[in-house]
């Protein structure tokens, strides 16, 4: 287990089921949360580390609920996100840990700006292929690949969000870590953490069962920007003051 005391991984368990609640009320949230937090508290691990985790909450999602999935969609935006992956990988390979840090901020941050105004992007071959490719860049760079695919989609139907984003997050997230191993970006820290952190994101999920059906995603989503941008802006602050 990685050094981290005991304060530490209880931080990051709450984060991860802060996390997994959300996405599984609103379709997205679990690195947007909890990513932050990591590269915070742990920055050595990441962005492993939530990325194998990122892969394992899309697989019970989709054991609970698997209709209204946009394959048309998907056949657009996941070849794209190939190309990125591979800008991703390099990006992981050429940045110290300060400097993903505010890499990682930043791009919280204007994924809080453009979810909080709302953008609305037209679903169209030209648009899923260029979020596919900033997702895979921003997925395996920061483990936040979701808002560029969620931004277009956030105006349909819950369940679809919730069915291809969980598609698209586990065929992404798993493209991700290929790359990373490959390079041997990922280390066997982070697959111990990602091990260890797996009950949280279970206990996140049994919760977000009856909350899924009792919450208005319309009154969690603010709620998300604001933790992401608070976590956003400290973790920039900090690795700029080293």
């Amino acid at each position: 287990m990685p050094d981290l005391g005991a304060t530490t991984l209880v931080i990051i368990a709450i984060a991860l089921m802060v996390g997994t609640v959300v996405q599984s009320v609103v379709g997205i949230g679990l690195a947007l949360v909890s990513a932050p937090v990591i590269t915070l508290l742990a920055p050595e691990l990441m962005p492993g580390s939530m990325i194998l985790l990122a892969t394992m909450l899309p697989v019970v999602t989709l054991a609970r609920e698997r209709e209204d999935i946009d394959w048309r969609g998907l056949g657009w935006s996941l070849p794209a996100r190939v190309a990125g992956t591979v800008a991703g990988v390099w990006i992981v390979a050429s940045f110290d840990a300060r400097q993903l840090g505010i890499g990682i901020g930043v791009v919280v941050l204007v994924a809080v700006l453009l979810t909080a105004r709302t953008v609305v992007v037209p679903i169209t071959r030209t648009s899923l292929s260029v979020a596919g490719a900033v997702s895979g860049i921003t997925g395996t760079a920061s483990s936040i690949g979701g808002p560029p695919f969620a931004l277009l989609y956030q105006h349909r139907p819950a369940r679809q969000i919730r069915t291809t984003m969980a598609v698209y997050f586990l065929v992404g997230a798993a493209m991700s870590v290929a790359g990373l191993a490959v390079t041997g970006e990922i280390t066997r820290e982070e697959l111990v953490l990602a091990a260890w952190m797996l009950p949280a994101l279970l206990v996140g999920f049994v919760v977000s069962g009856p909350l899924r059906r009792r919450l208005d995603p319309d009154v969690v989503r603010p709620a998300v920007l604001l933790v992401s941008g608070t976590s956003a802006v400290v973790l920039v602050v900090r690795s700029l003051i080293g």
